[in-house]
């Protein structure tokens, strides 16, 4: 329904050209496009609207990500082109939410084989899949907006970085949409490529497993842990220093952002001292990262460094997605690990769960969470600011 603006970063319309909030911030009315059809024919309406909204709260969405809309009390399609979303209490996060892909449009009649035949209003349409290989998609001619230039795209997928490269250096393909070996970034650099270099949503997170029974229950050790890090020189060593450190769950795009790499400066010493006074000197850590290059390369840094300051690190590399998500994020069974988290706005989805793998969600973090969300837009930032 509604989409970010790249160049400015405010929440614009898509397939509701406009919409209505309530005085007491409970009811939102959107106003739908007119004229929009799915890739199979059908027309876009206000039914699609309500279908898709509902199916985030049924158990056709698994995902934790679906928990965003639990704010939904009602949704209603009064006439074809109006939907009408009532919220339980106010949220600021509730329109962002559906910039997301809990807030996709799906034909009330095209869910049953998605994963075979998807139908959607976008400006493709899907050709074929050769899975794990390519898949192939063709301009839709019946597009609402503006047409795409090119008649049609092909996505390739690689799982090696130095495939990826020498398809590009060979023209095998035209386009790299994320550079897995940056230091490789030097063979583009002159000649026929254009290099460009943007922000992320991204947090590379190196999450602690803080269970009961498990060694960084301990706040002293976690501590620690921070503390043995020089995160310029890991970031320089295993990324080509391209990237920004922030020190915090939320990336420079977010409003609420805050440069908070002090927070933890590196400090050995300091350190050694509070693996020390944890009587944690030899302690044994187990770094279970998935196999994904930037995951690599940074775990064996961290692990030289935590090493330097007196933990015993084991590197487990765990096939992804099926191993690492089963072995860390399902059965949470690690001491440490590292993953890059890509949705937007997510520092309550990974850190306001104590369900969730990082095993955190206090009392008081939930507290800011739920009070950034309720208040104004000041307060918002002024609480996000502090659960960070």
């Amino acid at each position: 329904l509604v989409t970010v603006d790249a160049a400015s970063g405010e929440i614009v319309g898509a397939l509701a050209q406009d919409w209505e909030v309530s005085e007491d911030r409970l009811t939102y009315t959107f106003t739908l496009e007119d004229g929009v059809t799915f890739s199979d024919g059908s027309e876009f309406t206000a039914e699609d609207a309500k279908f898709s909204l509902e199916q985030v709260s049924s158990d056709a969405w698994t995902i934790s990500l679906a928990a965003q809309l639990d704010i939904v009390e009602s949704v209603e399609a009064p006439d074809d082109s109006t939907v009408v979303v009532t919220l339980s209490e106010p949220s600021n996060s509730f329109l962002y939410a559906l910039t997301t892909r809990v807030g996709a449009m799906f034909d009330t009649e095209g869910t049953d084989d998605l994963a075979n035949t998807p139908v959607g209003t976008g400006p493709y349409t899907f050709v074929s899949w050769d899975r794990g290989s390519m898949i192939e998609l063709a301009r839709n001619e019946d597009y609402h907006g503006e047409a795409p230039y090119f008649g049609t795209v092909e996505m390739h997928y690689f799982r090696d970085a130095n495939a990826l490269n020498n398809a590009m250096l060979t023209d095998a393909i035209d386009v790299v949409g994320t550079v897995q070996a940056p230091e490789s970034l030097a063979e583009f650099e002159g000649g026929d490529y254009s290099i460009v270099e943007g922000t992320t949503n991204g947090e590379i997170v190196l999450s602690m497993n803080q269970q009961e029974g498990m060694p960084l229950a301990d706040l002293a050790l976690r501590q620690a842990v921070r503390h043995a890090i020089d995160h310029q020189a890991l970031m320089d060593t295993c990324w080509a220093g391209r990237g920004t450190l922030i020190g915090s769950m939320v990336p420079p795009t977010d409003p609420w952002y805050e440069d908070r790499t002090g927070d933890y400066p590196y400090d050995p010493d300091q350190a050694r001292t509070l693996i020390e006074e944890a009587g944690a000197e030899g302690t044994e850590l187990r770094l279970r990262i998935p196999t994904l290059p930037y995951a690599v390369s940074c775990g064996t840094v961290v692990e030289s460094m935590l090493e330097e300051v007196g933990l015993q690190v084991t590197i487990d590399e765990l096939e992804f997605p099926s191993a690492w998500l089963e072995t860390v994020f399902t059965n949470k069974d690690f001491d440490m690990s590292i993953v890059a988290h890509v949705e937007p706005r997510d520092l309550g989805n990974v850190f306001g769960n104590p369900d969730y793998y990082t095993t955190y969600g206090t009392d008081e973090l939930r507290t800011l969470l739920d009070e950034a969300d309720a208040g104004t837009e000041e307060e918002q930032v002024a609480k996000m600011q502090e659960a960070a």
